[in-house]
């Protein structure tokens, strides 16, 4: 996996692939939702939410571009140790909050407002179509934020009051939310 824009861009990260729980946004999808995002967002400027966060790759992308304000949520620890070696690798350090929580809990719980929202849980998640309600319910994307959704085409958006537009590259799908 890579970095593929901003100051970190062309930086390889190897997440240990023994018993590892995430399935990583493919570098094509990665590439196609980052030249969508590069003309709608000032990543200096956002604060970014990413969560279900695995392997960091949408933090990492946008640090690198950037955005000074990342928070990161994710349950397994091998994720949390390797985002945590890596923030520290990169120097990053003091741009990323890494946060260990359920993400269901973390959004009950969370009292910030973020400009970007980024969730790439398992697709297999038994709960996965409530996520965009979790989101709205609990005031989690600021006013004028864009939240973004990967999934694969087992499931459909489109009929979602804040739904806007999705974008399809193969098995994965980003569903855009405002």
């Amino acid at each position: 996996m890579r970095i593929i824009g901003g100051q970190f861009k062309g930086r390889k990260f190897i997440p240990p692939a023994k018993n590892w729980p995430t399935r990583p946004t493919t570098d094509f999808s990665k590439e196609g939702l980052f030249n969508i995002l590069n003309n709608r967002i000032d990543f200096e400027s956002t604060l970014m939410l990413d969560l279900f966060g695995g392997t960091g790759n949408h933090s990492y992308e946008f640090i690198s571009r950037g955005c000074t304000d990342v928070t990161y949520v994710d349950k397994f620890p091998g994720c949390i140790a390797f985002v945590t070696k890596t923030a520290l690798d990169l120097g990053i350090q003091a741009h990323i909050k890494i946060i260990k929580s359920d993400v269901f809990k973390f959004l009950q719980h969370n009292m910030r407002r973020y400009d970007y929202i980024f969730a790439g849980p398992p697709y297999p998640l038994p709960n996965l179509n409530s996520i965009p309600d979790e989101i709205f319910k609990y005031n989690t994307l600021a006013e004028d934020g864009l939240f973004v959704l990967e999934h694969n085409p087992n499931h459909n958006f489109k009929n979602h009051p804040r739904y806007q537009e999705e974008r399809n590259y193969g098995t994965t799908i980003f569903s855009f939310f405002a």
